[in-house]
């Protein structure tokens, strides 16, 4: 059987530490922790936008919007 180095056993420490802080947290601050806001360029930027079809919707997110918020039609 192989012995846990020092390094291991002060990780397994910190691991069990998390783990019993988390534990006494209420379910509300679990999922108040858990989503996480990312600004947005240009989606965040107004409060909503309209389209007369999905096609001119379409066009507007690949002249719009940077490619790696994935709306394009290729990343």
């Amino acid at each position: 059987m192989k012995r846990a180095s020092s390094k291991g056993k002060k990780q397994l420490h910190e691991w069990i530490a998390e783990f019993e802080s988390a534990r006494k947290r209420s379910f509300s601050q679990h999922i108040n922790n858990s989503f996480i806001h990312t600004y947005k360029p240009v989606l965040d930027d107004t409060p909503y936008r309209t389209f007369r079809s999905m096609k001119e919707y379409r066009k507007w997110c690949e002249k719009k919007l940077p490619k790696w918020l994935g709306y394009g039609k290729t990343l």
